[in-house]
Protein backbone atom coordinates (compact mmCIF):
# COMPACT_ATOMS: atom_id res chain seq x y z
CA UNK A 1 0.00 0.00 0.00
CA UNK A 2 1.37 3.44 -0.94
CA UNK A 3 2.29 5.85 1.82
CA UNK A 4 3.98 8.27 -0.60
CA UNK A 5 2.61 8.51 -4.13
CA UNK A 6 2.77 10.73 -7.18
CA UNK A 7 0.52 10.65 -10.23
CA UNK A 8 1.60 12.19 -13.54
CA UNK A 9 3.91 14.54 -11.66
CA UNK A 10 5.60 17.09 -13.95
CA UNK A 11 7.71 20.19 -13.43
CA UNK A 12 8.62 22.73 -16.08
CA UNK A 13 10.78 25.81 -15.77
CA UNK A 14 10.15 28.73 -18.09
CA UNK A 15 7.41 29.13 -20.68
CA UNK A 16 6.86 28.71 -24.40
CA UNK A 17 9.92 27.95 -26.50
CA UNK A 18 12.15 28.56 -23.47
CA UNK A 19 10.39 25.92 -21.35
CA UNK A 20 12.57 23.19 -19.88
CA UNK A 21 11.05 19.96 -18.56
CA UNK A 22 12.71 18.87 -15.31
CA UNK A 23 10.19 16.09 -14.56
CA UNK A 24 7.79 14.40 -16.97
CA UNK A 25 4.73 12.53 -15.63
CA UNK A 26 6.41 10.74 -12.73
CA UNK A 27 4.30 7.95 -11.23
CA UNK A 28 5.77 6.84 -7.93
CA UNK A 29 4.68 4.61 -5.07
CA UNK A 30 6.59 4.18 -1.81
CA UNK A 31 5.33 2.09 1.08
CA UNK A 32 5.53 3.05 4.75
CA UNK A 33 8.90 1.90 6.10
CA UNK A 34 10.67 1.58 2.75
CA UNK A 35 14.21 2.80 2.06
CA UNK A 36 14.35 4.07 -1.53
CA UNK A 37 17.44 5.39 -3.32
CA UNK A 38 17.19 7.64 -6.37
CA UNK A 39 20.10 7.82 -8.81
CA UNK A 40 20.76 9.61 -12.08
CA UNK A 41 23.17 11.87 -13.91
CA UNK A 42 23.45 15.55 -12.98
CA UNK A 43 20.42 17.37 -14.39
CA UNK A 44 18.36 14.17 -14.65
CA UNK A 45 15.65 15.54 -12.34
CA UNK A 46 16.34 13.68 -9.10
CA UNK A 47 16.89 16.79 -6.95
CA UNK A 48 13.77 18.41 -8.43
CA UNK A 49 11.82 15.29 -7.51
CA UNK A 50 13.18 15.36 -3.95
CA UNK A 51 12.33 19.05 -3.55
CA UNK A 52 8.75 18.37 -4.67
CA UNK A 53 8.57 15.47 -2.22
CA UNK A 54 9.78 17.91 0.44
CA UNK A 55 6.81 20.22 -0.21
CA UNK A 56 9.20 22.96 -1.34
CA UNK A 57 8.75 23.06 -5.13
CA UNK A 58 5.24 23.06 -6.55
CA UNK A 59 4.78 20.81 -9.59
CA UNK A 60 3.50 22.20 -12.86
CA UNK A 61 0.94 19.39 -13.05
CA UNK A 62 0.02 16.11 -11.38
CA UNK A 63 -0.55 15.14 -7.77
CA UNK A 64 1.70 14.24 -4.84
CA UNK A 65 0.28 12.61 -1.70
CA UNK A 66 1.67 11.49 1.64
CA UNK A 67 -0.58 9.46 3.95
CA UNK A 68 -3.48 10.37 1.62
CA UNK A 69 -2.78 14.10 2.03
CA UNK A 70 -2.64 15.93 -1.32
CA UNK A 71 0.33 18.09 -0.39
CA UNK A 72 0.00 20.79 -3.03
CA UNK A 73 -3.69 21.25 -2.35
CA UNK A 74 -2.66 22.59 1.07
CA UNK A 75 -2.26 26.30 1.77
CA UNK A 76 1.29 27.58 2.30
CA UNK A 77 0.70 27.64 6.07
CA UNK A 78 -0.70 24.10 6.15
CA UNK A 79 2.17 22.95 3.90
CA UNK A 80 4.66 24.29 6.44
CA UNK A 81 2.79 22.38 9.16
CA UNK A 82 2.96 19.27 6.98
CA UNK A 83 6.74 19.61 6.59
CA UNK A 84 7.20 19.91 10.36
CA UNK A 85 4.98 16.93 11.13
CA UNK A 86 5.89 14.48 8.38
CA UNK A 87 9.37 15.26 7.07
CA UNK A 88 12.98 15.36 8.22
CA UNK A 89 15.66 16.71 5.87
CA UNK A 90 19.32 15.70 5.57
CA UNK A 91 21.55 17.62 3.15
CA UNK A 92 25.04 17.10 1.75
CA UNK A 93 26.29 20.45 3.07
CA UNK A 94 24.87 19.92 6.61
CA UNK A 95 23.25 23.43 6.85
CA UNK A 96 24.24 23.80 10.51
CA UNK A 97 24.18 27.25 12.12
CA UNK A 98 27.84 27.94 12.97
CA UNK A 99 27.06 30.17 15.97
CA UNK A 100 24.73 27.63 17.62
CA UNK A 101 25.89 24.63 19.63
CA UNK A 102 25.18 21.10 18.45
CA UNK A 103 22.12 20.73 20.67
CA UNK A 104 20.85 24.20 19.69
CA UNK A 105 21.04 23.18 16.03
CA UNK A 106 19.08 20.02 16.77
CA UNK A 107 16.45 22.06 18.62
CA UNK A 108 15.64 24.24 15.57
CA UNK A 109 12.80 22.09 14.11
CA UNK A 110 11.05 22.20 17.50
CA UNK A 111 10.87 26.01 17.66
CA UNK A 112 7.20 26.21 16.68
CA UNK A 113 6.05 23.22 18.70
CA UNK A 114 3.83 24.01 21.69
CA UNK A 115 5.73 21.96 24.25
CA UNK A 116 7.88 23.01 27.18
CA UNK A 117 11.52 24.02 26.74
CA UNK A 118 12.50 21.16 29.06
CA UNK A 119 10.68 18.63 26.85
CA UNK A 120 12.28 20.09 23.70
CA UNK A 121 15.77 19.77 25.19
CA UNK A 122 15.06 16.19 26.22
CA UNK A 123 13.90 15.37 22.66
CA UNK A 124 17.09 16.96 21.27
CA UNK A 125 19.26 15.11 23.78
CA UNK A 126 17.58 11.82 22.84
CA UNK A 127 18.09 12.50 19.13
CA UNK A 128 21.80 13.13 19.76
CA UNK A 129 21.95 9.95 21.82
CA UNK A 130 20.45 8.05 18.90
CA UNK A 131 23.23 9.22 16.58
CA UNK A 132 25.99 8.70 19.15
CA UNK A 133 26.75 12.37 19.83
CA UNK A 134 25.29 13.07 23.27
CA UNK A 135 28.79 13.93 24.54
CA UNK A 136 29.23 16.64 21.86
CA UNK A 137 25.98 18.49 22.65
CA UNK A 138 27.61 21.75 23.73
CA UNK A 139 30.29 22.02 21.05
CA UNK A 140 30.06 24.34 18.06
CA UNK A 141 29.97 22.87 14.52
CA UNK A 142 33.54 24.12 13.98
CA UNK A 143 34.66 21.87 16.84
CA UNK A 144 33.44 18.58 15.36
CA UNK A 145 34.37 16.50 12.30
CA UNK A 146 32.52 16.30 8.98
CA UNK A 147 31.03 12.93 9.86
CA UNK A 148 29.86 14.29 13.20
CA UNK A 149 28.28 17.28 11.45
CA UNK A 150 26.30 14.86 9.28
CA UNK A 151 25.22 13.00 12.41
CA UNK A 152 24.03 16.30 13.88
CA UNK A 153 22.09 16.93 10.66
CA UNK A 154 20.46 13.51 11.03
CA UNK A 155 19.66 14.18 14.70
CA UNK A 156 18.02 17.45 13.64
CA UNK A 157 16.03 15.55 10.98
CA UNK A 158 14.69 12.98 13.47
CA UNK A 159 14.21 15.19 16.55
CA UNK A 160 10.49 15.72 15.89
CA UNK A 161 10.12 12.00 15.08
CA UNK A 162 8.86 12.37 11.50
CA UNK A 163 7.72 9.29 9.59
CA UNK A 164 9.78 10.29 6.50
CA UNK A 165 13.41 11.37 6.03
CA UNK A 166 14.47 12.94 2.72
CA UNK A 167 18.25 12.76 2.26
CA UNK A 168 20.08 14.60 -0.53
CA UNK A 169 23.59 13.16 -1.08
CA UNK A 170 24.11 12.56 2.67
CA UNK A 171 27.63 11.14 2.15
CA UNK A 172 28.76 13.44 -0.66
CA UNK A 173 31.38 15.26 1.43
CA UNK A 174 32.56 12.31 3.53
CA UNK A 175 35.34 9.74 3.31
CA UNK A 176 34.59 6.06 2.77
CA UNK A 177 34.71 4.99 6.43
CA UNK A 178 32.52 7.88 7.60
CA UNK A 179 30.13 7.32 4.68
CA UNK A 180 29.69 3.73 5.81
CA UNK A 181 28.88 4.89 9.34
CA UNK A 182 26.27 7.36 8.06
CA UNK A 183 24.66 4.78 5.78
CA UNK A 184 24.51 2.25 8.61
CA UNK A 185 22.86 4.89 10.79
CA UNK A 186 20.24 5.61 8.11
CA UNK A 187 19.68 1.87 7.69
CA UNK A 188 19.16 1.51 11.45
CA UNK A 189 16.61 4.34 11.46
CA UNK A 190 14.84 2.64 8.57
CA UNK A 191 14.73 -0.68 10.43
CA UNK A 192 13.11 1.18 13.33
CA UNK A 193 10.29 2.17 10.96
CA UNK A 194 11.33 5.48 9.35
CA UNK A 195 10.65 5.79 5.63
CA UNK A 196 13.76 7.08 3.85
CA UNK A 197 14.09 8.53 0.35
CA UNK A 198 17.71 9.27 -0.59
CA UNK A 199 19.24 10.90 -3.65
CA UNK A 200 22.77 9.63 -4.25
CA UNK A 201 25.43 9.43 -6.96
CA UNK A 202 26.96 6.39 -5.25
CA UNK A 203 26.08 2.90 -6.42
CA UNK A 204 27.65 1.61 -3.21
CA UNK A 205 25.39 3.77 -1.01
CA UNK A 206 22.33 2.75 -3.01
CA UNK A 207 22.83 -0.86 -1.91
CA UNK A 208 21.69 0.09 1.60
CA UNK A 209 18.23 0.86 0.20
CA UNK A 210 15.46 -1.68 -0.37
CA UNK A 211 14.81 -0.27 -3.82
CA UNK A 212 16.76 1.75 -6.38
CA UNK A 213 15.07 4.08 -8.87
CA UNK A 214 17.02 5.53 -11.80
CA UNK A 215 15.95 8.93 -13.15
CA UNK A 216 16.91 10.07 -16.64
CA UNK A 217 15.61 13.10 -18.58
CA UNK A 218 12.97 13.72 -15.93
CA UNK A 219 11.56 10.19 -16.01
CA UNK A 220 11.96 7.04 -13.92
CA UNK A 221 13.67 4.69 -16.36
CA UNK A 222 14.64 1.74 -14.19
CA UNK A 223 13.83 0.07 -10.87
CA UNK A 224 15.91 -2.49 -8.98
CA UNK A 225 14.87 -4.34 -5.81
CA UNK A 226 17.83 -4.85 -3.48
CA UNK A 227 18.14 -8.00 -1.39
CA UNK A 228 19.28 -6.74 2.02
Amino acid sequence: MSYIASKNLSRQYGKGDAAVSALAEINLSIGLGEFVAIMGESGAGKSTLLSIMGAMNEPTSGHYTVDDIDVYDLSQEKRADFRREFLGFVFQSFHLMPYLTVIENVLLPLTAQKISRKEKREMARQALENVGLADKAHRLPSQISGGEKERVAIARAIVNRPPVILADEPTGNLDTRTSREIMELLQTLNRLGTTIVMVTHSQWCSRYANRLLTVSDGKITDEIINAN
